[in-house]
């Protein structure tokens, strides 16, 4: 394949749109809203991208796009990208990939591109996140074995982190019992971190998928596994904290699903237990106390059911009289499709907190519930 075939290809298209300098969330939101696809973008003239909100360096990547410069840094750069990853073995799927999940694409700042080692199909599969401590006890490291042993058993992919600790107990226990499992790493897939879990790694790649929003050569950061976080719970239709201490970036992937409308399960532990901590602080904001595997699969029925109804339940008028305006309003803005809370938000006007509260409220009056993308209303 040509340099000229490798841009036009629709790896190769993602591949230069994932590189446009300060493409962020409200300038793709405009884009989105003004094609039919983000990648269409490439295709638009310099006064069109300008009145979008693109930046001079972000137009000038497009118009070199366009003219097939090869000699212009980010496009020598996105050749590179395209031939590391022939060499490594890692597929390249944009957001309008048919094994691009639509409930990841529809959270807040999306991947553009995930790089994948591994079989893709996967990404389609129902998923539960199990994350928790890096240094987890051993009664820790035994429950998300045995959790993810019996969850796969039942249907649900493990989709973790590949960290140490529970992460790498939980790919570990889906493996083990004879199912697949999926990892997001924060870092180039052909620099897998930890170096401990390599062959974890390897078992991952034979029996499963390993996931990067990050090009190869990226090197782990810090920074990078918060935004790792929001694609374990993006993909998943719920996550499960087995132990956490009170900062534990566990608790960030909780907080992450329950702003993109998952679930969220924690098991609890000893009170003096400081790994524990984090677990007690989420079922007291609200999240499920988990026992055993049936308490998760229990709480995914109600949107599992609805999913699969073939037709609405018409929802009678709300008068109900402890409900304010503010409610009344969030509840008229559900549909019987998942909403993100950044769109109900936007319909209602009301900040975050106040959002959530009202959805909360409405969630025990059971008239509305959560769901992958967001909230619907309940029958």
């Amino acid at each position: 394949m040509s340099e000229q075939e490798i841009l036009q290809s629709e790896a190769g298209r993602w591949l230069v749109l994932s590189l446009l300098p300060r493409f962020g969330v409200r300038v793709r939101e405009r884009v989105q809203s003004n094609t039919a696809s983000l990648v269409d973008a490439l295709d638009l003239n310099a006064a069109t991208l300008k009145a979008l909100g693109l930046g001079t360096e972000a137009i000038e990547l497009v118009h070199a796009w366009q003219a097939g410069d090869v000699h212009h840094p980010k496009i020598q750069h996105a050749l590179w990208i395209h031939q590391a990853c022939l060499q490594h073995g890692i597929a390249i799927i944009g957001q309008n990939h048919p094994d691009f999940p639509e409930a990841l694409r529809q959270i807040h700042n999306a991947p553009l591109v995930l790089y994948l080692l591994g079989d893709s199909r996967l990404l389609l599969q129902d998923q539960i996140g199990v994350v928790g401590s890096r240094n987890a006890t051993r009664q820790g490291l035994d429950h998300a074995r045995q959790f993810a042993a019996e969850l796969s058993r039942r249907g649900l992919l493990i989709t973790s982190g590949l960290a140490l600790g529970i992460d790498g107990a939980a790919h570990a226990g889906a493996l083990d019992a004879g199912h697949p499992t999926i990892a997001v790493v924060g870092c180039g897939l052909d620099r897998l971190y930890p170096a401990q879990h390599r062959k974890l790694a390897h078992r991952i790649v034979d029996n499963g998928l390993i996931v990067s929003e990050y090009p190869p050569g990226t090197q782990a950061r810090a920074a990078y596994f918060p935004q790792r976080n929001r694609i374990i719970s993006g993909l998943s239709r719920g996550v499960l904290v087995v132990e956490a201490s009170l900062k534990s970036g566990s608790l960030i992937t909780a907080r992450t699903a329950l702003e993109q409308g998952r679930e969220v399960f924690a098991i609890p532990g000893s009170i003096h237990s400081t790994v524990a901590k984090g677990c007690h602080q989420l079922i007291k904001q609200g999240a499920r106390l988990v026992e055993t595997a049936d308490d998760v699969l229990e709480e995914l029925g109600t949107w599992w059911s609805m999913q699969e109804a073939t037709a609405p339940v018409s929802v009678p008028a709300v008068e109900k009289p402890d409900l304010d305006s503010r409610e009344i309003a969030v509840f008229e803005a559900l549909g019987y499709d998942p909403q993100s809370t950044d769109a109900l938000s936007l319909a209602t006007g009301l900040p975050a907190d106040q959002l959530m509260q009202s959805l909360l409220l409405l969630e025990l009056e059971g008239l509305a519930c959560s769901a992958p993308g967001g909230y619907l209303r309940r029958g």
